[in-house]
């Protein structure tokens, strides 16, 4: 795919539905070597939590990848440094949409004085953020409706 046929743009309220299926379609079929049954049930049990996903939409900087009117691909940036949400859809993997959300939310987070960027990133999406220059601060496991969960806080430096 040439993905310069994926437009980017703002989120808006009316992608709420969308973006959930996306992120417990995408979590159910590309994290399903790196995390258990278990372990993807209680993640993807947040889209659960609609006034959580609504602030979310409204507090943060959020950018939708597009493609022939369809969301791919979002990613989120909190309090100017914090990359909350990465997903991109699961039949759309490896094609360039991640890179291209990350690089619309880096120079956002640049625009902003944000002197560094972090994240807290699943095991899936680690190697994709090591190779835009992410470092891992530490491992972390978190806890959600009593399964554990590894991920990594991960930082980027700009200056």
């Amino acid at each position: 795919m040439n993905n310069s046929k994926i437009s980017i743009r703002n989120v808006n309220p009316g992608d709420l539905t969308e973006m959930q299926e996306l992120f417990v379609n995408t979590i159910s079929t590309i994290c399903k070597n790196d995390y258990s049954s278990e372990q993807i049930n209680a993640w993807t049990s947040s889209i659960e939590n609609i006034p959580g996903w609504t602030d979310r939409i409204s507090s943060q900087y959020f950018l939708i990848a597009e493609l022939d009117n369809k969301i791919v691909g979002y990613i989120s940036l909190k309090d100017n440094d914090y990359l909350d949400l990465l997903y991109v859809h699961k039949d759309y993997q490896k094609q360039g949409i991640a890179a291209k959300l990350y690089d619309e939310i880096e120079k956002q987070a640049i625009r902003n004085n944000s002197p560094a960027l972090y994240s807290d990133v699943s095991k899936t999406a680690k190697s994709f953020f090591l190779k835009n220059g992410f470092k891992v601060i530490k491992t972390q496991a978190k806890k959600i409706k009593g399964i554990e969960i590894i991920n990594y806080r991960m930082i980027k430096h700009f200056v």
